[in-house]
C-alpha cells in the first residue's frame, strides 16, 4: 500500500507540471517534434505533378514527331523544339526533365515521413533548375527564341527550388546550410558544364555545332536530288552518316528497311533496285559503301558555296 500512494503521488506531480512525452530522435541523433507537419510538401508534390504532365506531354509528341499544340512550323517554339539542344544521347530532353520531375515527387513523397531525405531532394531540385537555367539561357541567346512550353517548366523548377530551400529542417543540424548547398551546387555546376561540352561537340562532335562545309554540302545534296539509301542496322552507314558529323540529319537518307532487317524493304528501295548499303544515286549514278566527303563534293558538282536557299536556322 505505502508503494501505491507513492507512484500516485508521481503520477499527480507528473500532472501537475504538465509534462508531455519526450520527442522522437532522428537516426542522426536531433530531436523532430511529434505529429509535425509541413504544408510545403503538398505544394512540392503539386508542382512536381505539373511538370511530370507538361514534360510528359512533351516526350509524347516527341516520340509521334508532331509538334505541341500551338507550336507551328517556323515559329519560335518549332525552332527551340526542333533545335540540337532538344535531344540528348539520341534522347528528347523533355524525357530527361520528365525523369527529374518524377525522381522529385518521389523523393517529396518519402520526405513526409523521414527529414532526412531532404538532401536528396535539395540535390535534385539544384540539378533540375541548374540544367533549366542553361537551356533557357541558350534560347535566349543563342537559338534566339522562345518556347512557352520550355518557359513554364523553367517557372516550375526554380518555384519547385525555392520551396525546397524553405523546406529545410532547420531542427536538424545536420541540415545546416554550411553542410547542405556545397555538394548540391558543386553537383549543379558540373552537370551544367557536362552540357555545354556535350553541346559544343568535344564529347560528341554530331552533337556540337555545324561544319559550315558540311552543312553547305549535305544541303546540296539534298536539294540536287541525290539519294543515301542505307539501313539503321549497316555499320558502314553509321560510318557514312559521321563524316556529316552535325549535319547529319540535312542528307537524302532513305530507310531501306523500316520493319526492321528481316522486314519488307522500302518502295523507293525497291524500285531503285538496291542491293547495298549503303548506296549514293547522285545524278544517274551509283556509288557503293562508304564514299568519302570530298569525292561526294566532286561528283555532285559542289563547289564550295552553300545554296541560297537553305535559310534553315543552324540551331
Amino acid at each position: 500500500m505505502p508503494r501505491k500512494r507513492k507512484q500516485s503521488s508521481s503520477g499527480a506531480r507528473r500532472a501537475r507540471s504538465g509534462s508531455t512525452p519526450a520527442p522522437k530522435r532522428t537516426t542522426a541523433g536531433s530531436r523532430v517534434p511529434q505529429g509535425t507537419k509541413h504544408t510545403l510538401d503538398n505544394w512540392l508534390l503539386g508542382l512536381a505533378g505539373l511538370g511530370v504532365l507538361l514534360t510528359g506531354y512533351l516526350t509524347l509528341v516527341a516520340w509521334l514527331g508532331d509538334p505541341p499544340a500551338y507550336c507551328g512550323a517556323d515559329s519560335e517554339c518549332d525552332l527551340v523544339q526542333s533545335s540540337r539542344w532538344s535531344t540528348l544521347f539520341g534522347m528528347p530532353m523533355a524525357l530527361w526533365g520528365l525523369l527529374t520531375y518524377a525522381l522529385l515527387a518521389g523523393v517529396v513523397w518519402r520526405l513526409r515521413a523521414r527529414p532526412s531525405a531532404w538532401r536528396a531532394t535539395l540535390l535534385i531540385a539544384c540539378v533540375g533548375a541548374g540544367v533549366s537555367w542553361f537551356l533557357t539561357l541558350v534560347s535566349v541567346f543563342l537559338i534566339e527564341a522562345t518556347c512557352g512550353y520550355c518557359l513554364a517548366s523553367f517557372a516550375l523548377m526554380n518555384v519547385l527550388l525555392v520551396l525546397v530551400l524553405l523546406r529545410r529542417p532547420s531542427q536538424m543540424p545536420e541540415h545546416a546550410w554550411r553542410k547542405a548547398l556545397p555538394f548540391p551546387a558543386g553537383a549543379a555546376i558540373a552537370v551544367i558544364l557536362g552540357l555545354h561540352l556535350h553541346f559544343s561537340g568535344v564529347f560528341d562532335p554530331a552533337a556540337g555545332p555545324e561544319d559550315p562545309y558540311l552543312r553547305a554540302l549535305a544541303s546540296h545534296l539534298r536539294d540536287s536530288g541525290a539519294r543515301f539509301y542505307g539501313a539503321y542496322w549497316c555499320p558502314a552507314c553509321q560510318e557514312q552518316k559521321t563524316l556529316f558529323t552535325a549535319s547529319v540529319d540535312r542528307l537524302p537518307y532513305v530507310e531501306c528497311t523500316p520493319e526492321g532487317r528481316g522486314g519488307t524493304r522500302a518502295v523507293d528501295c525497291l524500285t531503285q533496285n538496291i542491293q547495298e548499303y549503303p548506296t549514293w544515286i547522285i545524278a544517274g549514278q551509283r556509288y557503293g559503301g562508304v564514299v568519302s566527303v570530298e569525292r561526294l563534293a566532286r561528283v555532285s558538282n559542289f563547289d564550295g558555296a552553300a545554296p541560297a536557299q537553305d535559310t534553315e536556322p543552324e540551331g
